[in-house]
């Protein structure tokens, strides 16, 4: 996909949140952080991208959706209502996500990396779970809870009794969540980055941007190419901007 950036406007990108963990009282204040930052980009965002697990946990039913999450759902709304597109990739923590964000905030959903080139910039964009080598039980897990006929089983399950399970699970199993110890370990051990390296035998891009592993990280691939991890807004309250055809990292509240 194509998208045009105008000149003096960003391009910004987020993901992580992970609101309602652990509990909706303790997540609010990151939720009322999270708000203020969609709030001070409106000016000059040409775009914004959230790369997943913006909810800690998600499942929507045929006609009820998870209690909460008014404030940045209401805030999502606005900033598409003035004209602001916005992107979500689902996460490993919000994969039963269905329709209801394309057809409440007309905001797209991938559930797959997808390719984009801002202006002339090629990035390879998506959450990141499941990628690359290793993580075969998150991977067998993921095939579980994302094949139909489990899908419409869990529908079943009273809202009151399906969503306090799958918020218990997806504090406490790690498993399921697919989460990862947020420590770097090493090129050559990062299956992000080694996904990002085979993606390069057959096609350039010169920006790989995820997020799923909650650290803040750039790392040149080659001369040409890097690969960008978002981080979280649970320790770090990091962001990724495009300007100028580059893109850094920030952290919400420094300059």
């Amino acid at each position: 996909m194509m998208i045009k950036v105008p000149q003096n406007k960003k391009i910004y990108f987020a993901s992580d949140q992970h609101l309602g963990a652990p509990t909706a009282e303790a997540s609010m204040p990151r939720e009322q952080r999270f708000v203020s930052w969609l709030d001070e980009i409106k000016t000059d965002a040409a775009a914004i991208f959230l790369l997943g697990d913006l909810f800690d946990f998600w499942f929507e039913y045929k006609t009820v959706v998870p209690k909460g999450f008014v404030r940045v759902l209401g805030k999502l709304a606005e900033l598409k209502d003035s004209g602001i597109p916005i992107y979500f990739f689902v996460g490993n923590h919000d994969l039963w996500m269905r329709d209801y964000f394309e057809k409440e905030l007309n905001i797209p959903v991938y559930h797959e990396p997808q390719e984009f080139v801002f202006n002339t910039t090629s990035l390879l964009i998506g959450h990141g779970d499941g990628l690359g080598p290793g993580d075969k039980g998150y991977k067998r897990m993921k095939k579980v809870f994302t094949f139909p006929f489990f899908k419409w089983l869990f529908r079943w399950l009273h809202p009151d009794i399906g969503v306090k399970l799958g918020q218990y699970f997806s504090v406490k199993n790690k498993l399921i969540s697919g989460d990862e110890d947020a420590a770097f370990l090493g090129e050559d051990n990062e299956w992000l980055v080694q996904y990002c390296k085979r993606k390069l035998e057959t096609k350039h891009y010169d920006f790989f941007i995820f997020g799923h592993r909650h650290l803040p990280l750039e790392i040149d691939l080659n001369k040409q190419s890097k690969y960008i991890n978002l981080g979280d807004w649970i320790q770090y309250f990091t962001y990724g901007v495009f300007e100028d055809g580059n893109i850094g990292l920030k952290e919400y509240g420094k300059p």
